[in-house]
């Protein structure tokens, strides 16, 4: 289950202390704990986008950027 918190207009970003409205699904997981169908989703508006693929990639977790209407079934190989 995805909580998404909704502004009048859509969901907002994920980054902190933004505002806008999210566009991005920002799909990962951390391969040590989670099993390949594990997918966690961080929103993003299309200013924090590469931010958030970055942060959670510079870690070494499995990420796939989608549109915000596509969700995906699993991140990475196992």
């Amino acid at each position: 289950m995805i909580i998404v918190e909704e502004l009048p207009s859509g969901p907002r970003c994920s980054r902190a202390s933004c505002e806008s409205v999210a566009i991005w699904r920002v799909n990962w997981r951390n391969p040590r704990i989670h099993s390949i169908d594990r997918v966690k989703v961080w929103l993003a508006c299309s200013e924090h986008r590469e931010f958030l693929r970055d942060y959670l990639e510079t870690r070494d977790f499995p990420v796939v950027v989608t549109g915000i209407g596509e969700s995906i079934e699993q991140v990475g190989s196992s």
